[in-house]
């Protein structure tokens, strides 16, 4: 598994326990240690995020204000070098 895969698994994984936590919360919403850890998965995800996309480029459209259309240059999914 190359780092480029690794990070995306690694993200994926933050993005799932999110999602879940946030669900949690809609009906523990007074369950402090998992609104800690919400805020603790943030934060990683949105490091963990940054530093694909200085590596790697973006993850979407909207990663790229700048230049919205940069995201067009990064290897798509079907384009893992294996012909």
């Amino acid at each position: 598994m190359t780092e480029r895969e690794k990070m995306l698994k690694k993200l994926s994984s933050y993005d799932f326990a999110l999602v879940e936590l946030h669900l949690y919360l809609d009906t523990h919403a007074g369950d402090r240690d998992a609104l800690a850890k919400l805020e603790e998965y943030e934060r990683k995800a949105i490091a963990l995020r940054d530093d694909y996309e200085k590596n790697f480029g973006p993850l979407s459209p909207m990663s790229e204000i700048n230049n919205p259309y940069s995201w067009i240059n990064s290897p798509w999914p079907w384009d893992n070098g294996e012909e």
